[in-house]
Order: C-alpha cells, then structure tokens, then sequence
C-alpha cells in the first residue's frame, strides 16, 4: 500500500512539474507576440553584429516552413534550430544543403550525427559561404586595380543531445565562427543551447509523439569578432613634430569588436490529422534578436506516407509576422523520403523562399540515413 501511494505521488508531482513547465513556455511565447508588435520608430540595432549569414537556417524541410523549426524533433536540421531535436533521431544522419543566395552568394553546409541509445546524439556540422571574387578598387583607382579579393564565412559546430525523460531533452552546441576578408580575418566562440518538451496534449492517435510540443533555444550565446591583418598597417610619419628620425613607424588601424546574432526561440508545434496515410503539422515560432525587432515564424507541413516505399511531403511558411520592415514572404517546398534495406534511406527536400527586393532564394538539401 505504501508502495503504490509513493508511486502515485510521484506521478501527480511529474505532471505538476510538467505543467508548470507548459505554462511558463505559454506565458513567455504570449509576451513575445505582444512585444513583437512594437511601435515602427523603436531603434532594433540594426547593422550591428557580424557573421549574419548564421542567421540563414539550414535544410530545405526547416526553410520551406517559414523557419518555424525550434520545436519540431527528430531532424537532422535541428543541429541549427535546437539541438535538443537531435535526441529524437533515430538513425544515424547525414545532410548536405547548397543555397545560392543574392549576388552569386553561396552559402553551403554539411552535417551528420551519430546516435548511440546508452549515451546520447552526437553531431558534427560544416557551414560555409562564399562570397565570390571582387574587384580591388582605391581611392585613386576606382574602376579596378586589376586585382581580385574574395571574402568567407564559415563555422565549426560540435553537439551533443539527450533525452533526460521521455518528454524532456536537451541539446547544445559548440561553435567556432570565422571570418575573412582578403588578408583580414576574424574569429569568435560560441555556444547553442536548446530544450525540448513533449506533453500529453492535443494528440489525435494517443500516443506522445504526436502531441503538443514546446521548444526554446538560444542561438550564438559567445564572443566578439574583431578583424586583423596585413591591410590594416600603415606607416606613419611624425618627424615634423616630433625630434628624430619616424618616418616610418609601424602603425595599425585597430577595429570595433562587434557582437554575433544573438537569437532567442521559442515555439510550439502540433499534429492536428494524423492517421495511417497522412499526418498534418502546424508549427508557430517567435523569435527575440538582438539585432532586429521581434517576430513570428509560421510554417506546415503535411505528409503523405507511402507505406513500404517512403513519403511525400508539402510545405509552406510564412516568415517575419509582426517585424518592424519586414522583407520577408511566404515560404513553399516539397520533399521525399525514400527508404531502403537494411534501415538505409535517403531525403531530399526544395524550399522557395521570398526576400522582397532581394528576389528569391532556393535551398537544396540531400540527406543519407544510415
């Protein structure tokens, strides 16, 4: 009797703590929205942090939905959205995505994650733009030297994942973040952390995973970037004021530090249709920066199940509700996932992003399991 009185209190407190939980993460995602909705004059700082291309997501399955991913599990592409998504994978991954962006920018990435039952999920991600090659211009010579100089970004990521109960996992990254331009460059540390919470609600088949969940993270949590290099030296003559021979001193122009794109997420997704065929998910985001307003990501997605063979997926987003001059449109994409012997399989996934007066961006993404 002792026993299962014990057992019974341990269970209402598992829940009250649970829904403790859910209504914090409801509380914050309500004041994000109606913070989000600020007066258009507010100062949102922007311009004012460097490596903003880690604000470009990752996976055409993410993209398509209006980058409304922080709370959606089992994806290779949470390494970037919420690392905590990794503990929901169940086969080894591996994902490659070519995005060409404006101005024959390309930004490319490659990721992949082991999954070991006993101690957790294991990720390693490559993420790379390039900015193509440029004309060296002076003040003297304004149409072109005749040289060229090109210019990158890149990042290193190492993360870790786990489930630490069956509706509770946790994830974080470690980044190194680096920078050049011609014979300059600049470097940073940071860290990814993210949460992720599966709850007993609004599930149409009964079972936990297709229910409500909750995610938040907190992206590039690190330090400053400050560029140096060769081009930055410059002599300098002081032999009219002062007594001596300084006609060439060594000097150096000594640059601003500047802060990466920090990005708080949270959000909140669910399953309305799911059944033997089909499975229907509506995802909703917001999102505080420190470099731009508030705002809300939507995004869907349904899912055609092919049984035996694999599945067909649609999806669509819209990206940017409630930023104070928004650029961003709607979002659409597709996707197939085809499975093979031996838990072998293979995704591919499009996604059509609309940037306003920058035009359209496409997303490319193959994914192995394995």
């Amino acid at each position: 009797m002792f026993f299962l009185i014990e057992n019974k209190n341990k269970i209402y407190e598992d829940r009250m703590n649970r829904r403790k939980i859910i209504n914090a993460a409801v509380l914050i995602l309500l004041v994000m929205m109606f913070n989000g909705n600020s007066d258009a004059k507010e100062i949102h700082r922007y311009g004012t942090t460097a490596a903003n291309f880690l604000e470009l997501g990752l996976g055409g399955d993410g993209i398509a939905m209006g980058d409304a991913q922080v709370s959606i599990p089992g994806r290779l592409s949470s390494i970037y959205w919420n690392p905590a998504g990794l503990a929901y994978l169940e086969h080894n991954q591996a994902l490659f995505m070519l995005q060409p962006w404006v101005v024959d920018i390309d930004y490319s990435a490659a990721v992949a994650a082991y999954v070991n039952p006993y101690i957790g999920t294991l990720a390693f991600g490559i993420y790379q733009v390039n900015y193509g090659d440029m004309d060296v211009t002076t003040l003297d010579m304004q149409d072109g030297t005749g040289e060229l100089f090109t210019a990158t970004d890149f990042c290193f990521s190492v993360s870790y994942s786990r489930k630490l109960a069956q509706w509770f996992a946790f994830g974080a990254n470690a980044k190194y973040i680096g920078s050049k331009i011609w014979h300059e460059s600049a470097s940073a540390m940071a860290v990814d952390l993210g949460v992720l919470v599966t709850t007993n609600f609004f599930s149409p088949s009964g079972k936990q995973n297709d229910a409500l969940k909750i995610g938040m993270s907190i992206s590039n949590y690190g330090t400053k970037m400050r560029y140096d290099g060769l081009d930055l030296t410059f002599p300098i003559d002081m032999s009219e004021r002062e007594a001596g021979n300084f006609s060439d001193a060594p000097g150096q122009y000594k640059c601003r530090e500047w802060e990466l794109p920090l990005i708080f997420r949270f959000g909140i997704s669910l399953n309305p249709i799911v059944n033997r065929f089909s499975k229907l998910t509506i995802a909703i985001d917001a999102l505080h920066p420190n470099n731009n307003s508030e705002y809300i990501n939507v995004g869907s997605e349904f899912e055609l199940k092919l049984p035996g063979t694999g599945s067909l997926f649609i999806r669509a987003g819209q990206k940017g509700l409630l930023m104070v001059n928004n650029q961003f449109g709607p979002t659409f994409g597709g996707g197939i996932k085809m499975n093979f012997l031996g838990n072998v399989g293979m995704k591919i996934d499009y996604a059509l992003r609309d940037i306003g007066i920058l035009g359209y961006s496409h997303s490319y993404t193959f994914g192995l399991l394995f």
